[in-house]
């Protein structure tokens, strides 16, 4: 892994969540998701800029993106948090709402012989407790062909993939629906007024709006 300090890595990872669509990333968006002024924000990637080798593309006003060094170093980082996030869910006994966190404060600090060990030790895992993909040890990213739940119609079968959200209170609600990744699901019935699906899961039936279904990805079965 790059010497790179934990401020770095947290700007990094943030930027290639933020980049995974194809878009360069604003300043404003960071700010936001790093909660710092967007001054601070525009100084650290100049900073980032200007590192041997950059680790960041940045023009003003038009964003910013990861150049290789700098992707290499958000996987890697990535692959931390999702290894532990799966350690501790599989191992430790939590569960997947109290992950999120305690991986954050992780991530940065253990080895890569650490990071081995944990792969070794789960079976080399793909996915971490929320359907999200994990880089492979040579830090690529699979391909991922989920479709966002929100793009079903009545009549599609689907098998959710993945939860794309750290909050607690949505993850607990979504497993007391029974809405977690692996589990089959049926649409019943779309609403063009409000966008809101009815999904089957088993016997029960629900109603999820956009603040739902947009978080959930699935393969169409």
């Amino acid at each position: 892994m790059m010497k790179t300090s934990t401020s770095t890595q947290d700007y990094l990872k943030r930027i290639y969540e933020l980049t995974e669509c194809g878009e360069p990333a604003s300043t404003n968006d960071l700010a936001r998701e790093l909660n710092i002024k967007p001054a601070s924000v525009t100084g650290m990637i100049q900073k980032l800029a200007a590192e041997k080798p950059a680790l960041v593309e940045y023009q003003k006003h038009q964003g910013v993106t990861l150049t290789t060094s700098g992707k290499r170093a958000a996987l890697e980082v990535i692959r931390h948090h999702r290894l532990l996030e799966a350690w501790l869910v599989q191992t430790l006994g939590y569960s997947w709402d109290e992950v999120h966190e305690e991986a954050e404060r992780l991530e940065h600090a253990i080895s890569e012989d650490f990071e081995r060990r944990i792969a070794a030790a789960l079976g080399h895992p793909t996915r971490d407790p929320h359907g999200e993909l994990i880089p492979t040890e040579d830090l690529k990213m699979p391909a991922d062909d989920s479709t966002p739940l929100s793009a079903l119609r009545p009549n599609q079968s689907a098998t959710i993939q993945r939860v794309i959200s750290q909050d607690p209170d949505l993850l607990r609600h979504l497993e007391s629906l029974g809405l977690i990744p692996g589990i089959q699901i049926e649409v019943t019935e779309y609403s063009s007024f409000d966008n809101n699906l009815t999904v089957k899961v088993g016997k029960k039936q629900n109603v999820l709006g956009l603040n739902i279904t947009t978080k959930i990805f699935v393969e169409i079965l």
